[in-house]
């Protein structure tokens, strides 16, 4: 039983991955500037809207996936973000491709110096514009739900727009 499960698993892993070799990549890196807005609850309740600054980097594979990895920061709740996302595009025109996609990773708040590193979850929206070959604009909206919840203070979700530049290599 256990041979016939290995076997399974590595034929699964096979055919999955097979395409992926045969596949047309993109490799990029960008960073981006931008609005968050965190829902703060609770004893150490805030206001929560604040700039928040990103660097990025990723692939994007036969021009309609895209695999990204980004690290966020906002200085009013000393939070970095650090997410994993899969998008899928979809070209409106030549150099317009709209996006929807999920992302999850782990947020490390600190709130009336209470630090606390927790999970994070969540979905974002956009459209890229591609200015040329190799550079491109990126708008976002991401909503992020978080795990936060330290004295009796709890972080609830957080919502970003930003707009990035992107360089393709």
């Amino acid at each position: 039983m256990r041979k016939l499960s290995i076997l399974s698993t590595l034929a699964l892993v096979t055919v999955a991955v097979s395409p992926v070799y045969a596949t047309s990549t993109e490799w990029f890196v960008g960073a981006g500037v931008g609005y968050q807005e965190d829902n703060i609850e609770g004893k150490s309740a805030q206001n929560g809207e604040d700039g928040t600054y990103q660097l990025r980097g990723g692939a994007i594979i036969n021009d309609h996936h895209r695999l990204m990895g980004t690290y966020s920061y906002i200085d009013k709740s000393s939070q970095d973000l650090l997410l994993a996302s899969y998008d899928y595009l979809h070209p409106v025109s030549k150099r317009v491709d709209i996006y929807a996609g999920v992302s999850a990773g782990f947020a490390d708040s600190k709130i009336q110096k209470t630090s606390s590193t927790d999970f994070a979850w969540g979905g974002q929206v956009g459209a890229i514009y591609e200015v040329n070959e190799n550079w491109s604009t990126d708008l976002t909206y991401r909503y992020i739900d978080q795990n936060y919840n330290e004295n009796d203070t709890k972080i609830d979700y957080s919502q970003q727009v930003i707009l990035s530049v992107d360089y393709k290599f």
